[in-house]
């Protein structure tokens, strides 16, 4: 396996709060990495980290060895980084097929004057961005709901619908911030075994922040543990589970 992110001695500091303190770590490309910790580790932050939204205060962060730490967001979008967020964020007056074709259109070459004036590429571009959008709609069981809202669409629905906006982006890596937050049980075994179908159908690693232990287990080939920020364990889901200072921050205290 080949590094495809490296996090180098990164510390983010907001004033006098360090909310980041010396993290590294690797996501090899293909694999599925969690992150995992108490509320207020640092996990998000890690992630608006890698995707451009802060500018770390030290270290360095190399996407398929090249440092992108301080890119703008959208810049680091099209280097193959997509992202999904704890909390929904779809363009819910849009309809499911414009929420995906948002993404797609970045990878559309006409210009202002091909579009004003309907020139063949910008007419070939706009077709193309709609098939190709309702192609990806179709395995995630939404193309019947292309010309709905995206607002109106069922939670689940909605999660979905924001995994395949990021994959429109043709990412190779995909950070997902909480993908089960507000699922219930049968709901969260589900995508567990559809964030699987996700990563191998469409080649892409990821990388994902999560509290339901049961997804983490038994979806992620490798853990990072963070706490106040700071990294206390890395290694295989047993490696952790099995880890002192993982239980004590998350149970307060070690075992008998």
């Amino acid at each position: 396996m080949s590094a495809l992110l490296e996090i180098r001695n990164v510390t983010q500091r907001f004033g006098g709060l360090c909310a980041i303190s010396a993290c590294s770590l690797t996501v090899e490309a293909g694999r599925t990495h969690g992150i995992i910790g108490p509320n207020g580790a640092g996990k998000t932050t890690l992630f608006n980290l890698i995707t451009g939204i802060y500018k770390p205060t030290e270290g360095d962060i190399r996407f398929r060895g090249a440092s992108i730490a301080g890119h703008r967001p959208g810049r680091i979008a099209l280097q193959g980084i997509g992202r999904t967020f704890q909390n929904i964020r779809l363009c819910r007056s849009l309809t499911v097929l414009d929420n995906v074709r948002i993404a797609f259109d970045s990878q559309l070459h006409y210009n202002p004057v091909e579009a004003l004036f309907r020139l063949p590429r910008s007419g070939r571009d706009e077709q193309r961005s709609i098939d190709e959008s309702r192609a990806l709609l179709e395995p995630f069981g939404l193309l019947e709901h292309s010309g709905d809202l995206a607002g109106d669409l069922p939670y689940g629905h909605q999660r979905k619908l924001e995994i395949a906006r990021a994959l429109a982006l043709k990412p190779s890596l995909l950070l997902l911030d909480e993908p089960a937050a507000g699922l219930n049980t049968g709901e969260t075994a589900a995508l567990t075994e559809f964030l699987r179908w996700v990563r191998d159908h469409f080649q892409v690693t990821l990388v994902l922040i999560e509290h339901h232990m049961h997804l983490v287990m038994n979806l992620c080939d490798h853990l990072t543990v963070l706490d106040f920020g700071q990294t206390i364990a890395d290694g295989t889901p047993a490696e952790v589970r099995a880890n002192p200072r993982v239980i004590e921050a998350y149970l307060g205290g070690t075992e008998e």
